[in-house]
């Protein structure tokens, strides 16, 4: 847990979101998940995009947070495939991609399939957070 963890802003709050959370590295899922337990967000942390597939086809997610270079299906992949779902619910969620390409290629690649945001590893938590809320309009 973030034991040393101060809420980096106060007036931040992710309350009541869900968020969905793609990445094959665990540690990066753990520390996701904790980092917006801390913002007061509801997660579910998944390894694949399949497995996001079959979340959102159960769960109301709010947004998606999804690492791009994952092994069989990347994060592009699977955002391609969310966009053109015939649920508007799911084809419309924001997403934001996380990755630890610092390339400016990374974040075009990114906007190109679909994703809405980018941010880069090594992730900082009140910029995930801020990231999120200004997707969802609670700047």
């Amino acid at each position: 847990m973030f034991t040393d963890f101060a809420y980096p802003n106060k007036f931040l709050s992710l309350s009541g979101l869900q968020v969905l959370v793609v990445d094959d590295d665990s540690d990066t899922r753990t520390l996701i998940g904790l980092i917006l337990n801390e913002f007061s967000a509801r997660v579910r942390t998944v390894t694949s995009a399949r497995d996001a597939l079959e979340v959102l086809g159960q769960w109301q997610v709010d947004v998606l947070i999804s690492d791009i270079a994952m092994p069989r299906e990347n994060g592009c992949s699977l955002i391609r495939c969310i966009r053109m779902h015939e649920d508007k619910r799911v084809s419309q969620i924001p997403a934001i991609a996380i990755t630890a390409w610092m390339a400016e290629d990374g974040r075009a690649i990114a906007f190109e399939s679909g994703f809405d945001m980018y941010v880069e590893k090594p992730i900082d938590p009140e910029e995930l957070a801020a990231a999120i809320a200004e997707l969802v309009g609670r700047e």
